[in-house]
């Protein structure tokens, strides 16, 4: 009798998720200088990331802990997405505009803020974006893009090259996807900015501009990744990262405008809590 109550009350509660909805409710805002490309994160810290730029800030209050700040002249040009893992900031990198499109994976100490490794991919699958650990695997997304750029103002890649692809702990290529035209078609000129796994152990992308999320997975068969949602959520484009120390909480960015910023206004971090509404 008591196996038979549990099991009913187990199939009761799978009927009630099967009719609940995922939603990204925002449950925090930060203005934050350096939030103009991609945020991080970690168990204490947030790192907000600009072309040359990571701040290392408090979760809890958004005040600067550190900051890292590379020449002008570079090496680092064109940082991107940020991720967290041992201790490590795992920085994607390009040289976006310039041309031809060359890209690297740079490595920063998240306790100092120093600079500590680079692993470089040279000229190969596109413009890297944004990168992810998971499962033993490193997953990272490469941009091409419509975008008029280059000495002869022609496509900077063209976008349907952009590939997100699987490497091994030595990054040697394991698997690589395409994207799909519905989606291509969202980010209209420019490409796929952000990525990171979420707690349900599936994909999450974002574009360039898009005040929303895509959620992804491996097709059964082919090349092309399958949307299997699209969640709203108060960004604009840019790189993401689900937070690992708190399940269901995301963060993103809202890059200003130049009239926000004309206006006093400035770039923003956002936080969001994963629920399920009915």
């Amino acid at each position: 009798m008591i196996r038979s109550l549990a099991l009913a009350a187990l199939a009761l509660a799978f009927t009630l998720d099967a009719g609940a909805k995922p939603t990204l409710e925002q449950v925090g805002e930060f203005t934050i200088k350096e939030a103009n490309q991609a945020v991080g994160v970690d168990d204490k810290y947030f790192y907000a990331v600009d072309n040359q730029v990571i701040g290392k800030y408090e979760k809890a209050t958004g005040k600067l802990v550190k900051r890292y700040e590379g020449p002008k002249a570079g090496p680092i040009l064109h940082l991107d997405s940020a991720m967290l893992k041992d201790g490590k900031i795992y920085a994607a990198h390009s040289n976006y505009p310039e041309w031809p499109m060359t890209s690297s994976l740079e490595i920063f100490d998240a306790n100092t803020m120093e600079h500590i490794g680079t692993h470089s991919f040279g000229i190969q699958w596109g413009s890297l974006t944004w990168v992810d650990w998971r499962d033993g695997h490193w997953w990272m997304g490469f941009a091409n893009y419509d975008r008029l750029l280059g000495p002869n103002k022609t496509p900077y890649g063209n976008k349907a090259n952009t590939l997100v692809v699987k490497l091994d702990p030595q990054f040697k290529l394991v698997e690589s996807y395409t994207l799909p035209k519905a989606l291509l078609d969202k980010f209209e000129d420019m490409s796929n900015s952000g990525g990171s796994f979420g707690p349900d152990g599936f994909l999450y992308l974002s574009g360039h501009d898009p005040a929303e999320i895509y959620k992804v997975r491996p097709p059964k068969a082919g090349s092309v990744l399958e949307v299997v949602e699209i969640l709203p959520m108060n960004i604009r484009g840019q790189g993401i990262a689900w937070d690992r120390s708190q399940a269901g909480s995301i963060y993103g960015i809202v890059r200003a405008t130049k009239k926000e910023i004309d206006a006093g206004g400035g770039h923003k971090v956002t936080v969001f809590k994963l629920v399920d509404k009915p």
